[in-house]
Order: C-alpha cells, then sequence, then structure tokens
C-alpha cells in the first residue's frame, strides 16, 4: 500500500512539474529516470496514462468541479484531480474509494484544508456517477 501511495505522490510531482513548466510530462519522466531516479512502473503508468487522456480527464473534471475551471485550480490540485481520474477511469485494480481516499490524503498533506474537501466533493461524484452507470 505505502509503495503504491508513493508512486502516486512521484507521479505527481512529475507532473505538477511539467504543468509548471509547461512541458511534456513523458519527458520530464526521461530527465528524472536519466539522472538516475527510480521511478516505479506504477507511476510511469499513471504519467503515462494522465498523459495520454488529459483532455479527456480535464473536461470531466470540469463537468464535475461546479464551474470552476481547470486553468483557475491550484496547479497542485488539478494535478491530483488528474491522476485520481485516470485511476477511477482506467485502473480497475484500484477500488474507488481507495483512490478518492488516497487523493484526499495526499491535498490535505499538499495543498489546503479547503483543497481536500473540494477534491474529495468531484471525486465522490464522479465515482457515483460512473457505479450508477456500471
Amino acid at each position: 500500500m505505502a509503495r503504491r501511495r508513493e508512486a502516486r505522490r512521484l507521479a505527481a510531482a512529475i507532473l505538477h512539474q511539467a504543468d509548471v513548466a509547461g512541458r511534456d510530462p513523458l519527458k520530464v519522466l526521461a530527465e528524472r529516470r536519466d539522472l538516475g531516479e527510480r521511478v516505479p512502473s506504477f507511476a510511469e503508468d499513471l504519467v503515462r496514462g494522465v498523459s495520454e487522456h488529459r483532455e479527456e480527464l480535464d473536461r470531466l473534471i470540469a463537468s464535475h468541479s461546479d464551474a470552476w475551471p481547470i486553468s483557475r485550480m491550484p496547479v497542485v490540485d488539478r494535478t491530483l484531480l488528474r491522476v485520481a481520474c485516470f485511476e477511477l477511469l482506467y485502473r480497475e485494480d484500484v477500488p474507488p474509494a481507495v483512490v478518492i481516499s488516497e487523493a484526499v490524503e495526499a491535498a490535505h498533506e499538499l495543498s489546503t484544508a479547503d483543497s481536500s474537501r473540494f477534491i474529495n466533493g468531484i471525486l465522490g461524484r464522479i465515482a457515483s456517477e460512473r457505479s450508477e452507470t456500471g
């Protein structure tokens, strides 16, 4: 469990770095590996998945964020939301409750109390909608 948490945090750090710098996340991932950083396969899968599905993830997040545009969200929050949404949509090996809990905990540690509530609300709505549509 702790290994996946660490991999999620690393994936979020790579995606955050790419977002802030306006760079391709896959290039940031490659640079970190070139510098000798160990990147677990789960973290790499998350970075690749978010990178490949970013437009879809952003549309999903925006449609559940009460008209709060992605561009106005703190970078940490939108990064955590993208990772969690990717897991909810594409990683059937991770229960939705775990995805939400991990994202909320990360927001609590890396952002603000308001951010953790905001992320919990968005992910809760998305997970609920997905369970209804099966």
